[in-house]
């Protein structure tokens, strides 16, 4: 693959970065932010309150790239977080999953605070269930739309996407810039959902197990995860994850689709089926279910602002105490945003 790579003085970038990604069709971009590079150890996420502050104390490139999955004759469009630390020693890697309708330009403020702590992040873009879902077609028949992007063929398709995807990274262009010791899948919605099948969640369909476990994967955070298509006990699906994870959602989570509904409730049953003691779970008081993606209204300005910060602040800390054997940051962090929260529940024994 080719990447097209263009170049900004940071005052320009800054500005370009305002007005959103700077896009070329078919080529790979790549901006970049404007303070010292990351080490190689994850740094100390910042609690500033404000989201995206953190996210400048390093310099990473963005990089657009459009994969096709021949076996499955199925595209596997990427944006990946890369720290420019990574190119004098590898780096971590989260690879995140939107969820339904969502794309890969999507979770932003995630992608670029991890990468602007040290930590690369592969954001995928699912095709048969992204942000084309919402737009074409006859209005009327969203509802079919939303029932084939939300199937399991769809749930299979995209922990499949997520295997091809660390493939092209571990074993391409990128190989050399990534640890491939230390990889963690993270996820919103349905994304979490292809998070959770990445690290062991199973299915019994006709009387036989199916399971997609990566074993590149080492741990999972699992943003407002949904039951899975068809289970209503939690832990038949979640009772075989051994990996570490964390679980983040509020009171007010909520998903409400035509013909569908998930209280906030769901998501606290999925953390207690887990199978590992080796889970964390923040929930956030108030809140919606899209709190957690880029949109800046959800939950209130000031309240999604404050959740945003919290949220990567937390994530930064799982990711360094189950990467980097780092464990002080979560422990700390329940008390520093003791204000923003319903409940938390720590570890019951060491992340790594």
């Amino acid at each position: 693959m080719t990447l097209h790579r263009t170049h900004h003085a940071p005052a320009f970038g800054a500005a370009l970065r305002r007005r959103g990604f700077l896009r070329l069709a078919g080529a790979a971009v790549l901006t970049a932010t404007v303070a010292a590079p990351a080490t190689r150890a994850l740094a100390a996420a910042g609690d500033t309150g404000e989201p995206g502050k953190a996210g400048e104390a390093g310099r990473f490139d963005t990089l657009e790239l459009d994969w096709q999955d021949a076996r499955r004759e199925r595209p596997v469009p990427a944006l990946l977080y890369l720290p420019l630390a990574a190119a004098s020693a590898p780096v971590p890697l989260v690879v995140f999953s939107h969820g339904l309708g969502g794309s890969r330009r999507g979770y932003s403020h995630l992608g670029r605070h991890w990468a602007a702590h040290g930590c690369a992040s592969l954001h995928l873009q699912h095709v048969g269930s992204d942000r084309r879902l919402w737009g074409g077609g006859n209005p009327l028949e969203l509802l079919g739309r939303l029932r084939e992007a939300a199937s399991e063929a769809e749930a299979i398709a995209r922990v499949q996407d997520l295997a091809f995807a660390l493939d092209q990274v571990l074993g391409g262009e990128f190989a050399a810039r990534i640890d491939p010791g230390r990889i963690v899948a993270a996820g919103h919605s349905f994304g979490a959902n292809t998070a959770l099948l990445a690290a062991g969640a199973r299915l019994e369909r006709g009387g036989r197990e199916v399971a997609f476990r990566d074993e590149r994967v080492r741990a999972a955070m699992l943003l407002s995860a949904p039951p899975f298509h068809g289970e209503r006990e939690p832990a038949r699906v979640a009772a075989t994850v051994r990996l570490p994870t964390l679980h983040v959602t509020a009171t007010g989570d909520t998903i409400r689709l035509p013909g569908y509904y998930s209280g906030a409730e769901d998501r606290i049953a999925l953390f207690e089926a887990m199978g590992s003691p080796l889970k964390a779970l923040a929930v956030f008081q108030g809140g919606t279910h899209s709190i957690f993606t880029d949109r800046t209204g959800t939950g209130g300005f000031d309240l999604n602002a404050r959740v945003k910060a919290a949220t990567q602040a937390l994530t930064l800390a799982f990711l360094r105490g189950v990467l980097d054997g780092q464990a002080q940051a979560l422990r700390d962090w329940p008390q520093r945003h003791a204000a923003l929260l319903e409940r938390y529940v720590a570890p019951a024994a060491g992340l790594a």
